[in-house]
């Protein structure tokens, strides 16, 4: 005889189940289509729109859209982005690690406040120092170069030290204080004690700024005028031209290949994102 609580229990959770699947596919959906659209030809983009999969699986839109404009080539376009986002990511876990470091182990004077004007600093839109920030690299004649986007990280972020702090403030002083008995210094403690302890901070900031960067394109649409120097983000809004036919295919490739480091990035440190995440909302 079937037992009505358990049979209630199987329906709920499948009905349950089957609620996750299709909100899942909802927020996949988009990107299903993009990439089946790179597939696809222009037409078919345009008029078959409802329709997922094209009618003949076709690389040519890879191919046109690898080729890029005039002389640069889409590799040029991805080794800008690995540049920008390579050294702007090193920069901020870094310098984050280091503010988060001396917030969280050293007592100094005006402690409190510098932190708690850090903390303000999160709650500043970002376009609220975007002119004053692009008058100041102007002036210093830094536009169409990569520094405006690399520098700024290299001076922690707010939220990144937030992050780092609560796993440093997690660990107990004695290990700091067994180690500077040993004769080492704050600097050996930082990187022979701390950094090791918190790992799993270090790459979920690496990750978390990694994808921040790489999918920037307000930045390098102020600072870059020169197509050399545009990273893929901004190159991709070449294929669309208002004055004549804009190539969605080929859009839509480059756009798919541009997926991929953040994808493969994800797929591989996937445990390490949450670990850092998890553990940083329980220590503190």
């Amino acid at each position: 005889m079937l037992n009505p609580y358990r049979t209630r229990r199987v329906l709920y959770r499948t009905i349950f189940h089957l609620l996750i699947f299709l909100l899942g596919f909802l927020m996949v959906y988009p990107v299903l289509w993009m990439v089946f659209g790179s597939f696809k030809t222009n037409y078919e983009i345009l008029n078959e729109s409802l329709k997922l999969l094209p009618k003949v699986f076709s690389v040519d839109n890879y191919i046109r859209g690898w080729r890029g404009f005039g002389n640069l080539t889409f590799a040029q376009f991805f080794l800008n982005s690995f540049i920008i986002t390579t050294l702007a990511t090193a920069g901020v876990t870094i310098s984050s690690s280091l503010v988060a470091y001396a917030f969280a182990r050293i007592r100094f004077p005006g402690r409190k406040f510098l932190f708690a004007c850090m903390m303000a600093t999160m709650m500043l839109p970002a376009q609220v120092v975007m002119i004053p920030q692009y008058i100041i690299f102007r002036n210093l004649d830094l536009t169409n170069t990569f520094v405006p986007l690399i520098l700024p990280s290299w001076f922690s972020s707010a939220f990144f030290v937030f992050l780092m702090m609560q796993f440093i403030q997690g660990l107990p002083k004695e290990l700091d204080e067994a180690a500077i008995l040993d004769g080492c210094s704050r600097y050996s403690v930082y990187t022979r004690i701390i950094m090791p302890l918190i790992s799993p901070a270090l790459i979920t900031t690496f990750i978390i700024n990694f994808y921040w960067k790489w999918d920037d394109f307000m930045g390098p649409l102020i600072y870059l005028s020169r197509p050399k120097m545009f990273p893929v983000s901004l190159a991709i809004k070449l294929f669309a031209d208002s004055s004549s036919e804009t190539d969605f295919g080929a859009m839509f490739a480059m756009s798919t290949l541009s997926l991929l480091p953040v994808f493969f990035i994800f797929l591989f440190f996937n445990k390490y994102l949450v670990e850092g995440i998890s553990t940083s909302g329980l220590k503190g």
